[in-house]
């Protein structure tokens, strides 16, 4: 028992995955996007949004060879955890094989936050237990859960209802997730877009972070069994001006220290609006720094990647949908996983395998859209 904290039957084991998914060389392909998210992207490679395509594409995430020396950890959709290989092998028992664990995107998406009008809170606690049971019964052994947060300095963006609305939401996640047996990312993504700088983005994100905290502390959340995926401390998406990557790292590691807790055993970034090599850069640099002698630079985490799109992207561009590129599609997930495993460990010196000829992949949004009218959105 840690502290009085007693969370059941799991405590063992969500502290032992907890350590395995923060393991040395080592992150997570976060491959949990919804079918209408998933969909968006298949269309624009010129592909069908259904079952089958979903599952092709999804497949040759998890079937490159050696895959599991790169990644510890892949989150999967709903749909993804029931969905089999072509040759009839379930995708959990692929990834457990390679000794990757199993994750599940747990979350009901975004619904806008009354009277925030430009704001939004995450559903999904309905439930909530008795879907973790399930996810777990299938073979995950963790869970993900987002909430999104905008900063817009003129409007006093986010508000402080808005931060603590999705603080005990994650906490309330978390809580139950571990009572589940899975280990809870807390994922608290300030989204990207905006014209403010690095240094508002710092301010924003330990406010938040703080919050978060804060709020798992009151729910008795073994922190020893949890993850954190935050964003990299980056100006807005409209900001003028280049960001160094040493900035980057830097911002980024004095923010994680004054908010995260020492018993967090990763911190797990997430790539939005970065390009597949930026990820990759920014997270060297960030490991080069936090292993230097600087004594305000040193952390106690592991500090990782848990990617989507940079992890995706070229795979998808690569396999176009045809059958004669499939092996090519999978030997391109490998390069791009080991290519952020190298980062993890501050060793990638390139050249980077991306395929794109873009400098971010930043999606045109990621908010909340209302079903009965597109236009509407936050």
């Amino acid at each position: 028992m840690y502290f009085g904290r007693a969370v059941g039957p799991y405590e063992r084991e969500l502290v032992a995955n907890a350590q395995r998914l923060s393991k040395s060389g080592g992150g997570i392909l976060a491959s949990d996007e919804s079918t209408g998210t998933i969909g968006k992207r298949l269309v624009s490679a010129g592909l069908e949004n259904n079952e089958t395509t979903r599952r092709d594409f999804r497949e040759l995430l998890y079937t490159g060879e050696e895959l599991g020396k790169y990644l510890n950890g892949v989150i999967l959709f709903h749909e993804t955890i029931y969905q089999s290989t072509r040759s009839g092998e379930r995708f959990v028992d692929v990834l457990t094989k390679q000794g990757i664990l199993v994750g599940i995107k747990v979350d009901k998406g975004l619904k806008p936050l009354p009277k925030h009008p430009e704001e939004t809170y995450t559903e999904g606690l309905d439930g909530l237990e008795d879907r973790c049971k399930e996810y777990y019964k299938q073979g995950a052994r963790f869970a993900k859960w987002r909430t999104t947060l905008k900063i817009d300095v003129g409007k006093s963006l986010p508000s402080e209802a808005c931060i603590a609305v999705n603080a005990a939401g994650l906490a309330d996640y978390a809580s139950i997730a571990q009572k589940s047996g899975l280990v809870p990312i807390v994922e608290p993504e300030i989204l990207i877009d905006g014209t403010h700088g690095v240094e508002i983005s710092a301010v924003v994100a330990e406010h938040v972070i703080s919050a978060v905290y804060d709020q798992l502390r009151v729910r008795q959340v073994l922190l020893e069994g949890t993850l954190l995926k935050p964003m990299m401390i980056l100006p807005g998406s409209s900001w003028p001006e280049k960001v160094d990557p040493e900035l980057v790292a830097a911002v980024t590691i004095k923010t994680m220290r004054r908010c995260v807790p020492a018993a967090v055993p990763g911190i797990m970034f997430l790539s939005g609006g970065m390009s597949e090599e930026q990820a990759t850069v920014n997270l060297n640099k960030i490991n080069i720094l936090a292993k230097s002698d600087e004594k305000e630079l040193i952390c106690p985490w592991s500090l990782s990647f848990s990617y989507g799109r940079a992890l995706q992207s070229s795979v998808l561009s690569t396999w176009g949908g045809k059958e004669e590129t499939r092996e090519d599609a999978k030997t391109v997930a490998v390069a791009l996983a080991r290519a952020n495993s190298l980062a993890q460990q501050g060793l990638y010196e390139g050249p980077h395998p991306t395929t794109l000829q873009v400098s971010n992949l930043i999606e045109g949004f990621r908010g909340w859209r209302d079903p009965t009218d597109p236009d509407k959105k936050i």
